[in-house]
C-alpha cells in the first residue's frame, strides 16, 4: 500500500462487494476507513469461501486495512454511536460510505443535522432504490446472451459490475471530497449498481450497436469481436490465448507460425485486406484453421518459448490453483503480492493496491482487522468517550470486541 491518502477518514457500513471494494480501494491508498459492523458479524462475515474453520476468506479478502467497530445498531443507543462517528468532526472526516437504505437513522437528512458538510454515497441496486446483485443486473444488460450458444444465457463467474462499482465509489468519494475542500459543500452521492452496467455497455459500444445497426451482436466462442484473437490447443494439450489487434500483433503471428504465403492467399481467395482488423475478423474461422497445426505440433513450452521471442501477445491458460501454485507474476516475485499474516487464516498471499505512484514509497498491504479490533480506540480517540463510559457501552453489549 501508499500512504497518499494519509488522514483522509470514511466511515463504511455496507455488504457484499461493491461498496467493501471501494472502502478497501481508499484503505490500500492510506485512507482511514473505519468499517462498522453488528456484533456478532453481518450478513457477509461468513460468506464463502470459507477456512476449514469457518473463517470468510471472502469478508477478510474485501477488508484488508480498514479498522472495525462492533456495535448492536439495533439499539438506539449504538445508532447514536454510529451517528456521531459519521459527523465526528475534521476537515478530513465526514465521508460515509454505505448500500445500507438511506433512510431512519441512516437518511442523509438525519445525518446532515449533525454535520453540514457530510459526504454521503449510497450504493443502491437500481436508480428507483431496488435491489439488485451483479447476477441480476448482468442478466439485464444481455451480457449472459453473448456467451455460450446464444441461445441459452450462461452467466459469468466474475462479478464485474461490482468490481466497475467498487472503483466508481472510491472516485465518487475523492471528487466529492475535493469538491467539498474548495466550497465548503458537502452533497448525497447516490450511485446504482445497474447504471454502472448500463454507462459500461454504453461506453463500450453495445448499446449503440444494437440501436444503430439494429442487431444484437452474436455470440463469439473463444473469437474476439472485431478482430483476430483465438485459443490454440498445444500437442501436450494446454491451451494458449493469442490476440492480433494491433500491426505488430498480427505480424508477430503471422511470422511465428511461418503461414505469411498462406494469409496472402487466403486474402487473395476471400478478397480482403487482412493488415485491416474488421478483415481479420471476417476471415476469423479460416485463420484460425491456418494457425492451428502449428500449435498442435509443438510442446507448451516450445510454443511459449517461440510466442515470446516473436512478441506476439499471448497467455497461457490456466486454473486458480495453477496460477497460485506455479505462475511468478502471483507471487511474492511481483512487487503487488506480501505475504502477511492474516488472524485466525494464516499466512496469506495478499495483493496491494495495483496503483504504484512514484513519488511514494510503497508499505506491506495490511491484513483485514479482527470484528470489533479497533471498538475501543475509535470510541476514545474519535468520540472522545472514557474508560468507564467505554467499559458501560461493553457491559450493556452495545458494543463489543468479538474472538
Amino acid at each position: 500500500m501508499q500512504n497518499l491518502l494519509k488522514g483522509l477518514r470514511i466511515v463504511e457500513g455496507s455488504a457484499f462487494i461493491a461498496a467493501p471494494s471501494g472502502g478497501m480501494t481508499l484503505a490500500q491508498l492510506g485512507a482511514d476507513v473505519i468499517r462498522f459492523d453488528q456484533i456478532g458479524g453481518g450478513i457477509d462475515y461468513r460468506r464463502w469461501p470459507i477456512t476449514g474453520q469457518g473463517k470468510s476468506l471472502y469478508w477478510h479478502s474485501l477488508n484488508k486495512g480498514k479498522r472495525s467497530i462492533a456495535v448492536d445498531f439495533r439499539k438506539p443507543e449504538g445508532r447514536e454511536l454510529l451517528s456521531r462517528l459519521i459527523c465526528a468532526p475534521g476537515d478530513d472526516a465526514g465521508l460515509f460510505l454505505t448500500n445500507f437504505p438511506a433512510r431512519g437513522w441512516l437518511s442523509y437528512d438525519a445525518l446532515k443535522q449533525q454535520r453540514e458538510d457530510l459526504i454521503y454515497l449510497n450504493l443502491t441496486g437500481d436508480r428507483h432504490g431496488g435491489s439488485a446483485l451483479d447476477y441480476t443486473v448482468n442478466a439485464r444488460v444481455g451480457v449472459p446472451y453473448l456467451n455460450g450458444d446464444g441461445v441459452t444465457p450462461l452467466n459469468s463467474a466474475l462479478p464485474a459490475w461490482d468490481v466497475i462499482a467498487g472503483q466508481q465509489i472510491a472516485l465518487g468519494l475523492l471528487a466529492a471530497e475535493r469538491h467539498r475542500s474548495r466550497t465548503g459543500e458537502g452533497q448525497f452521492i447516490k450511485l446504482a449498481l445497474a447504471d454502472v452496467a448500463l454507462a459500461t455497455m454504453g461506453h463500450l459500444g453495445y448499446l449503440a450497436e444494437a440501436q444503430i445497426n439494429e442487431q444484437q451482436r452474436p455470440p463469439m466462442g473463444n473469437h474476439i469481436f472485431g478482430t483476430f484473437g483465438h485459443d490454440f490447443v498445444c500437442a501436450d494439450g494446454e491451451r494458449v490465448m493469442i490476440v492480433g489487434v494491433s500491426p505488430n500483433q498480427w505480424q508477430a503471428i503471422v511470422t511465428v507460425t511461418d503461414c505469411a504465403d498462406s494469409v496472402a492467399a487466403l486474402a487473395s481467395e476471400l478478397c480482403l485486406n487482412l493488415d485491416k482488423e474488421g478483415d481479420r475478423f471476417a476471415a476469423r474461422e479460416r485463420l484460425q484453421a491456418l494457425f492451428k497445426p502449428w500449435f498442435a505440433a509443438r510442446s507448451s513450452a516450445q510454443v511459449h518459448k517461440a510466442l515470446d521471442a516473436a512478441g506476439v501477445c499471448w497467455g497461457p491458460y490456466q486454473t486458480l490453483t495453477q496460477l497460485v501454485a506455479r505462475d511468478v507474476e502471483c507471487s511474492v516475485e511481483n512487487p503487488l503480492f506480501s505475504s502477511i499474516d492474516q488472524p485466525g487464516i494464516g499466512s496469506v498471499l495478499t495483493p496491494s493496491q495495483p496503483l504504484n505512484f512514484g513519488a511514494i514509497d510503497a508499505a506491506e498491504p495490511k491484513p483485514a482487522p479482527r470484528l470489533g479490533e479497533h471498538t475501543d480506540e475509535i470510541l476514545s480517540e474519535l468520540l472522545g468517550m472514557s474508560s468507564g463510559e467505554i467499559a458501560a457501552l461493553h457491559d450493556a453489549r452495545i458494543v463489543a470486541i468479538d474472538d
